[in-house]
């Protein structure tokens, strides 16, 4: 073959080229789960049917992990992808109409398959699940959503984590494991429910799931009420969440002795590569509380009640204070210049200004002002300081918190109380992967049965992201970072970097005289493929 033919081959090639990308890693992933097996049997469709439920929920989530994006024209997406080759669907039945009635058909069947699909990844990838951590969040929606169905989550105004308070709202409560983040269950709710209230139902249904294990569960501060740690001690649940004003006080916090708390073991991933001086360092000391119920005959809980220290709470504390005094104190100082002024010529106007200070920049517990008339001019006039007493009072607060736990002293100490609980910060990733790399923005769909089973879409997408973030960091331990997984540079493994760098795959489909061929893979990804145990050329 002379030149210009080889050229005119390898254009073909190329224009038949589609994207392959994490596709058989996904598919793979979804077979081990047996995620079409768990749905299809929780939700069965005709023989003659082209597509079964599970087909498409996994084709969504693929969807959701190559390329997140508004949840429109998937048979596009499809097409310009291998689907066909890896998941055997054919993209003109990814239409809207199909899919929204695949969603139709999951959502009554939710509860069964959120705790079947968990189950199978405890026990299919070994994940310890002796520790979950639970926290809730809020997904914005687009649209009135005015007639909803009583059996699912309804959307409502609530406090949305986005601060789009223009929008209705559905919220989603995860559990994952200390064991690599791995969001083993979710659950969405009304967009207007309350956290506090939300425990109980959460903990029954892990404690379901994880059945004959034993576990702990660490949440925030909506984790502690009455009603819900009475909860977990009569299922014999463990916990540890910290505990809010309402329990442990401010002139609590501030009675504590530094000197008299211990020092704790303990490094802050974000330190590890700070000098030892420069570290941040937590110190604790423990007494107990007793929770009482609001009638006489509710039994009294007695709970440990860990107090830690942190120097870089107290640092970051006393910083934003001085921040705040400095931007009241100029804000002050222009009304005091202003005087008399058309903006604020009388003492009404003043009084009104200095509401909006103490509001806007937060120092009412310690701003004190005497506002009033001048009686020879007429003019307002204005004093004003701040307490110092009020201000030694907070400072003394400052690094404080505390934990609250039913762990015996003989299976956590304080020190180890905190440890345990620092893994929280877990939850609040998994949550960001949500809204960054699955790219979960405001939300439309045609009611909220729909939008209920598409959070579990998203929710079933994170568990696949996280597992396969799990297996690649444990298949190259001891190590903790890979060779060119980020611009050439060792980095540790995330799901984000191992979905950029597996987006690079092709595929060329087959053809009448030849198979389906993947071109020779870079190095990195033959690694990431191996690590992952997955042959791209054997799709399912």
């Amino acid at each position: 073959m002379d030149q210009r033919k080889r050229r005119q081959a390898r254009y073909v090639a190329a224009s038949v080229e589609k994207t392959l990308g994490a596709l058989p890693v996904v598919a793979d992933y979804c077979r081990r789960l047996d995620l079409a097996g768990i749905i299809d049997r929780a939700a069965p469709i005709r023989e003659l049917a082209d597509l079964t439920h599970g087909q498409v929920i996994e084709t969504l989530i693929a969807n959701r992990l190559t390329s997140p994006a508004p949840l429109v024209r998937v048979s596009d997406w499809a097409r310009e992808w291998a689907v066909a080759d890896v998941f055997g669907v054919d993209p003109d039945l990814l239409n809207d109409d199909r899919i929204g009635r695949a969603l139709d058909a999951i959502a009554p069947q939710l509860d069964h398959i959120i705790g079947s699909v968990g189950a199978q990844a405890i026990s299919t990838f070994g994940i310890d699940v002796s520790r979950l951590h639970w926290d809730m969040t809020s997904v914005s929606l687009y649209g009135a959503y005015e007639q909803t169905e009583d059996d699912y989550p309804a959307p409502k105004f609530g406090h949305p984590k986005d601060r789009r308070v223009d929008l209705k709202q559905i919220q989603a409560g995860l559990a994952v494991t200390g064991d690599g983040g791995i969001p083993v269950f979710h659950r969405a709710y009304d967009g207007g429910a309350g956290e506090v209230t939300q425990v109980v139902g959460a903990m029954t249904a892990l404690r379901k799931m994880s059945a004959p294990r034993d576990f702990l569960l660490i949440g925030d501060s909506k984790l502690v009420s009455y009603t819900n740690v009475s909860a977990m001690i009569a299922s014999g649940a463990e916990f540890i969440a910290p505990a809010s004003k309402n329990y442990v006080p401010a002139d609590v916090l501030g009675a504590l002795d530094l000197n008299s708390a211990t020092v704790v073991d303990y490094t802050a991933e974000r330190d590890t590569a700070k000098p030892a001086a420069e570290r941040g360092t937590w110190r604790v000391i423990e007494d107990t509380m007793a929770l009482t119920g609001k009638r006489k005959k509710d039994p009294v809980h007695t709970l440990r009640r860990v107090f830690v220290h942190s120097t870089a709470r107290a640092t970051a504390a006393a910083t934003a204070r001085v921040k705040k005094l400095d931007r009241a104190t100029g804000d002050l100082d222009r009304l005091t210049r202003g005087l008399g002024s058309r903006h604020y010529p009388d003492e009404k106007a003043v009084t009104a200004r200095i509401t909006a200070i103490r509001s806007a920049r937060r120092v009412s517990a310690y701003l004190q002002t005497q506002a009033g008339t001048d009686p020879d001019t007429g003019k307002p006039t204005l004093a004003w300081s701040f307490d110092q007493a009020a201000l030694d009072t907070e400072a003394a607060t400052d690094g404080w918190y505390a934990l609250l736990t039913n762990l015996g002293p003989a299976t956590a100490d304080a020190s180890e109380v905190l440890i345990r609980y620092k893994g929280q910060e877990v939850v609040e990733r998994r949550y960001s992967t949500v809204k960054g790399p699955l790219a979960v923005a405001p939300m439309f769909l045609k009611n909220n049965r729909r939008i209920t089973a598409l959070v579990t879409v998203i929710c079933l997408a994170l568990l696949i992201f996280c597992l396969i973030e799990r297996q690649v960091r444990q298949a190259i331990a001891p190590a903790v970072t890979l060779d060119g997984l980020y611009v050439g540079r060792p980095a540790k493994p995330t799901g984000r970097l191992i979905f950029e760098a597996l987006a690079r795959l092709r595929m060329i489909p087959a053809t009448p005289d030849q198979p389906a061929g993947i071109p020779h893979p870079p190095p990195l990804l033959e690694q990431l493929l191996e690590l992952l145990d997955v042959d791209p050329t054997r799709p399912r």
